[in-house]
């Protein structure tokens, strides 16, 4: 490029700054292997009680593992997801001030969402609808929740995050891509996701490589602050052991009071073997119990369980009026007496003037109530 004294064109300027944008920077020398190790152990211990969660959900054996960290460049986020995704935005409240995106492929959000209301999750509808969505949301909710949770323990503070918000995200059509970090270069953490023999995909976390930063430096901040200290210590403690060197006998007998340099001999000790009182199993009478005497007029609340069941999502949202729900009791079988929700007796129903009421037949032991009680 010549320019024979004359201004620099248009042309030569753009070419400039074209030369100094971010298409030249190496994504590697953002993070070095070393914090792209520790990153991928961050995601490794969080999102591992993360499948804990998502497993409970969907009654399936979940498993997030094998963490891959790399640096991407925003501007081309087309390559990194061609096709259509569901990205879900969290946003850290508490501990760390960031936000992070996590993107999974429509089909495996699909079948997580049918799971989650009930079905098999085979044949699940790619098409997710406002309710599907809605499903897909609680369970990264769930998920990111327990993620905080270990990440609370690893940076041992308190950690807390935003409800999810979720959206479909099609980069090539521009849907959805208000929701990605601003910053240019993103990192991106990439996760092997199995649900059962449904789903065997990637489950990606976007975040700004300033956040990543962040994170290492509470990791390697205390440990070299560590350092200092035990060096001092070390020379505080070095001149120590030549000082009695130097002491001659009577100096150092001389630094001990008086009523320590002419010890008196001791007393003879007599000794006799320990006995202990034999323990017996601790008896509930009237004595034991009258300190309660100021407790008898307060209120309980008394409940009588018929019995239990569970039922996903869907078959909630499915009942209507004449709908039957079956219990985990048989018809005539002793019901469950509580009191402020802990079991104290068993029961009969019976029918008092055409009111409802129950007949007691068993009675926990009084020492069962009070522990029940506690």
């Amino acid at each position: 490029m010549e320019n024979n004294g004359s201004k620099l064109s248009q042309d030569e300027i753009d070419a400039l700054l074209k030369g100094g944008s971010n298409d030249d920077i190496e994504p590697d020398t953002i993070l070095s292997a070393m914090e792209q190790d520790a990153i991928g152990e961050i995601g490794n211990i969080s999102f591992g009680s993360s499948a804990t969660a998502l497993s409970t959900l969907l009654n399936q054996k979940v498993e997030i593992t094998t963490p891959t960290v790399s640096v991407i460049q925003k501007s081309k986020l087309n390559e990194e997801f061609p096709h259509p995704y569901v990205a879900i935005e969290v946003n850290y409240t508490e501990g760390f001030s960031a936000s992070n995106l996590l993107v999974i492929q429509q089909t495996d959000a699909a079948v997580i969402a049918d799971l989650m209301m009930g079905g098999d999750g085979t044949n699940a509808d790619p098409s997710l609808s406002e309710i599907h969505l809605s499903a897909v949301q609680e369970a990264m909710n769930q998920m990111m929740g327990s993620a905080a949770t270990s990440m609370s323990t690893v940076f041992n503070k308190k950690i807390d995050i935003s409800p999810p918000r979720v959206e479909l995200l099609d980069v090539k059509e521009g849907e959805g891509t208000d929701r990605i970090p601003a910053e240019e270069m993103l990192v991106k953490v990439s996760f092997r996701l199995t649900i059962g023999e449904l789903i065997d995909s990637n489950i990606m976390q976007l975040y700004p490589t300033t956040f990543a930063k962040d994170l290492i430096a509470e990791l390697t901040v205390p440990a070299q602050e560590e350092e200092p200290v035990q060096e001092a210590q070390v020379s505080t403690l070095e001149p120590q052991p030549a000082a009695p060197q130097a002491q001659s006998a009577p100096a150092q007998q001389a630094a001990p009071p008086k009523r320590q340099a002419k010890p008196k001999p001791a007393a003879p000790v007599n000794v006799a073997p320990v006995e202990f009182e034999a323990f017996s199993e601790p008896q509930y009478t009237t004595n034991h119990l009258g300190n309660l005497d100021m407790l008898m007029d307060i209120p309980l609340s008394i409940t009588v369980e018929l019995g239990r069941t569970q039922r996903s999502v869907k078959e909630v949202l499915e009942l209507s009026a004449g709908s039957i729900i079956e219990l985990d009791k048989l018809a005539g079988e002793p019901v469950d007496i509580l009191v402020n929700k802990r079991i104290v007796a068993k029961g009969e129903v019976v029918v008092i003037d055409e009111n409802f009421g129950v007949r007691v037949t068993d009675i926990l032991s009084q020492s069962e109530r009070l522990s029940n009680l506690k």
